[in-house]
């Protein structure tokens, strides 16, 4: 099992910009220190308490300042963005890490991002759908590009000049294309399964309960089957939100305090989840009552604290529950103290992952 590292980030609304911007990049710097496999940083507009805006400008700060970390968008958005912006920028970063770029796409949930852009009453799954085929489309193909698409229209036909470079979007590092994943957090997603069919992998959403992380190996496996791939669990990364401490007090306290890092941001995501009509992510049945979702009950079955041997078992079983998935994804959350989030991420590389994959005989 590989481990990764990913952030929304959600902080408390009120905190200093340039310190939580700050504090997002020390975490991933930590996490290029310690051997994590790879950082994805994820994007919203109109949120006070999500404060990086463009995940690949934030990506890009970080590229000559990290050594071994691959850096992952977590994820474009797709539908806020133009697909030849999208085209070029990822280029662009992908050129700017050699090759450790990996393009995370998802439609988007934030509602107030989709009203924003104008897009809350469209068609926003086709919108994605539409913008990463031009995307690959670009990359694929030779300018003027002449894409007429149901949202967007793109060409230089006009403008083209090639003997001085014009009308033509530059290619990246990585051909012919970076590796692309998609973030998924629905219940049997029929995107988990067309992602597979592709050849793209996946991440599980931190705030999924294990049944519905389950659903999507079943998908997984029946998109490989139809695109004639053998199954790969090396492309599924499931996200847990998790916290290591030296003492099993000190991990309770920190994780579990209602008040907490970790209770701000469950109380936030359901408001935001369970108000867009989504209940069903947090519940552990079908038949389970909206009534029942409590932040409590969000809490205790989402939340991996412990001490390292406490979190080492619970991820063991929790990977026996849902399927093989090849990479741990240790979600990132404010540092409400700093040392204890630090040493956190410490015992996840150090102690929990290395006694994760004896058990495992890797």
């Amino acid at each position: 099992m590989k481990l990764s590292y990913f952030t929304m980030p959600l902080h408390p609304p009120g905190r200093d910009w340039q310190q939580t911007l700050a504090e997002d990049s020390e975490a991933i710097l930590l996490a290029d220190r310690l051997g994590y496999a790879e950082a994805f940083v994820g994007e919203h507009v109109t949120d006070r308490a999500e404060t990086i805006t463009s995940c690949l400008i934030f990506v890009a700060s970080l590229a000559h300042q990290t050594a071994r970390i691959h850096l992952g968008s977590g994820t474009v958005n797709l539908p806020n963005h133009h697909p030849a912006a999208v085209a070029a920028e990822v280029a662009m970063v992908d050129q700017l890490l050699a090759g450790r770029f990996v393009f995370g796409i998802s439609p988007g949930g934030l509602r107030s991002d989709a009203e924003v852009f104008g897009n809350l009453d469209r068609d926003r799954k086709a919108m994605f759908e539409e913008a990463i085929e031009q995307v690959l489309a670009i990359w694929a193909g030779t300018p003027p590009y002449d894409l007429d698409g149901e949202f967007w229209q793109i060409s230089t036909r006009r403008t083209l000049d090639l003997e001085i470079g014009q009308g033509a979007i530059l290619q990246p590092f990585q051909r012919p294309h970076p590796p692309i994943m998609v973030a998924c957090m629905s219940p049997f997603s029929a995107s988990v399964a067309e992602a597979a069919r592709r050849g793209w992998s996946i991440v599980s959403a931190n705030f999924l309960q294990p049944i519905w992380v389950k659903s999507h190996w079943t998908k997984l496996c029946e998109g490989w089957t139809a695109g004639g791939h053998a199954p790969c669990p090396a492309d599924w990364r499931v996200a847990k939100s998790i916290f290591v401490a030296d003492d099993a007090k000190t991990a309770r306290r920190y994780a579990l305090d209602p008040d907490g890092p970790y209770g701000y941001y469950y109380r936030s995501l359901m408001r935001k989840l369970i108000g867009n009509g989504r209940p069903d992510l947090f519940k552990d049945s079908r038949d389970m009552a909206d009534a029942e979702v409590t932040h409590e009950f969000v809490m205790r079955s989402l939340v991996i604290c412990g001490t390292a041997d406490e979190v080492t078992e619970r991820i063991l079983a929790l990977r026996a529950e849902v399927g093989e998935f090849g990479t741990l994804v240790y979600a990132g959350h404010d540092w409400a103290e700093p040392a204890l989030a630090r040493r956190s991420m410490e015992l996840m590389a150090t102690t929990v992952l290395p006694a994760v994959n004896r058990e495992l005989g890797e």
